[in-house]
């Protein structure tokens, strides 16, 4: 377990862009796959945002994802 740590900590310092595009695409991917569902409820908890849907499913969101739009 503890190399498995090392190894995402060393990604981490190494590779940061890279894995910032890859949880875009992720997140991108999982946001598509809620079209056409209805969110029931949002809550922001201490690491991450979890948005339930009306058939009981749970998505959760970690990092920032931002938004823009009109001040």
């Amino acid at each position: 377990m503890k190399d498995r740590i090392d190894e995402l900590i060393a990604l981490l310092e190494s590779e940061p862009e890279r894995l910032r595009a890859a949880e875009f695409l992720q997140t991108q991917h999982l946001l598509e796959s809620l079209v056409g569902k209805s969110v029931t409820a949002a809550t922001i908890e201490e690491t991450r945002v979890a948005i339930t849907t009306s058939d009981g499913s749970r998505y959760y969101f970690y990092g920032f994802l931002g938004s823009e739009g009109p001040p």
